[in-house]
């Protein structure tokens, strides 16, 4: 058997575990020094932008265009498998455009997403007033609709994932922390390339041999690659989000998407219930940000702009998480660790953990050598 260590069960690290587990001759362990779904992946709202990104080719289009496939075939195979209810908005996105955005670019945009094969429609004010009069529209002048992307409750995406990679056959061991990671050099071999070799990681629940490990844990992924001397610098990046509840179900026209505007995401969940977010918190120096309450205000009123009738909403609960943005670079980052064999990074998602998480799974697949 070809023992795979999986370090981190955000989404990130449940998907690889989901993606290995159908792979004869592996032997998947899953490490987190926490329960699954906490860090990033539990302060995030789900949304998966993918067609209506602004763009237009490149590896990480692919990878958003990759993740709205994987999630459709995905959530009813686990939902069957796991016999759990995974919220899945499959509405599609509502992306509402305000005085002074020029238009052009959002037209040619649709152009390009229809001829390779995806919807994408521009609605006009007096559309929008017809179709959906919860909004408001004092500033907004169009927007566009996609009815191909998608939403997902992502700490009960996480918790199946993880259910139906256990029923496979994977091993999962929370609240377990690395201690250490043995490698040998094999550089002294003329047969061999210099690089380093994972060969066991030290837990506090005990030792796993390892043929190849996955570093898949955001933020916790600098210290670790650290001790390797090949530290990968992500940044905290914090996110706050509210859980509120209007008094009345909504009086809509349309079955209800994810309405986005200005960086605010209102998700409706069911009857009542929606989720609104999510700020945006760079850290000041080096130590992370604390919640803003003005930030999480802001939204707030940023919200009632685009929906006059979440000023009625209570709260019901506030929440938030910091986010891993790899500095210098882009996200994410899913490759081999420099100066080593078998130890792959998949991590520093920053804002679209959830959203790419399919195709890194993919990718950690093929680099494996089981693609």
């Amino acid at each position: 058997m070809t023992n795979v260590v999986i370090v981190g069960c955000g989404v990130v690290g449940a998907a690889i575990a989901y993606e290995l587990s159908d792979v004869e001759g592996l032997a998947v362990t899953v490490l987190d020094r926490q329960q699954p779904a906490q860090a990033a992946t539990g302060a995030a709202l789900g949304v998966l932008m993918a067609v209506i990104s602004q763009k237009t080719k490149g590896n990480n289009l692919r990878m958003r265009l990759t993740g709205i496939e994987r999630y459709n075939a995905w959530i009813p195979a686990l939902e069957a498998i796991t016999g759990q209810t995974i919220l899945f908005n499959k509405h599609g996105l509502l992306r509402l455009c305000f005085e002074g955005e020029p238009l052009e670019r959002w037209h040619k945009l649709v152009e390009i997403r229809r001829s390779k094969g995806f919807q994408l429609e521009m609605l006009d004010r007096a559309q929008l007033a017809a179709n959906y009069p919860q909004l408001g529209l004092e500033r907004v002048t169009a927007a566009v609709y996609s009815p191909d992307d998608r939403q997902v409750d992502p700490t009960a995406l996480t918790q199946a994932l993880v259910a139906a990679a256990a029923q496979k056959g994977v091993t999962f061991q929370f609240d377990t922390n690395v201690e250490g990671v043995e490698c040998c050099d094999r550089s002294h071999l003329l047969s061999e390339t210099a690089l380093q070799l994972c060969q066991q990681i030290q837990t506090t629940k005990g030792t796993l041999p390892t043929d190849w490990l996955v570093i898949a844990a955001g933020l916790g992924s600098t210290p670790l690659t650290a001790t390797l001397q090949q530290p990968v610098d992500l940044r905290p990046v914090l996110g706050q989000a509210i859980h509120v509840r209007l008094p009345y179900p909504l009086k809509t026209l349309q079955p209800q998407p994810v309405i986005t505007g200005e960086d605010v995401h209102i998700v409706p969940l069911s009857g009542k219930d929606y989720w609104i977010g999510a700020t945006v918190e760079f850290p000041t120096g080096t130590l992370a940000s604390t919640p803003d309450a003005m930030a999480l205000e802001t939204v707030m009123q940023q919200a009632i702009a685009l929906c006059p009738a979440f000023s009625e909403a209570a709260i019901i609960r506030a929440w938030s998480g910091l986010r891993p943005r790899p500095e210098g670079r882009p996200a994410p980052i899913v490759e081999h660790l420099s100066g080593y064999g078998n130890v792959l990074l998949a991590t520093g998602h920053y804002r679209n953990g959830v959203l790419l998480a399919p195709a890194t799974a993919e990718k950690i697949r093929q680099l494996i050598g089981v693609g």
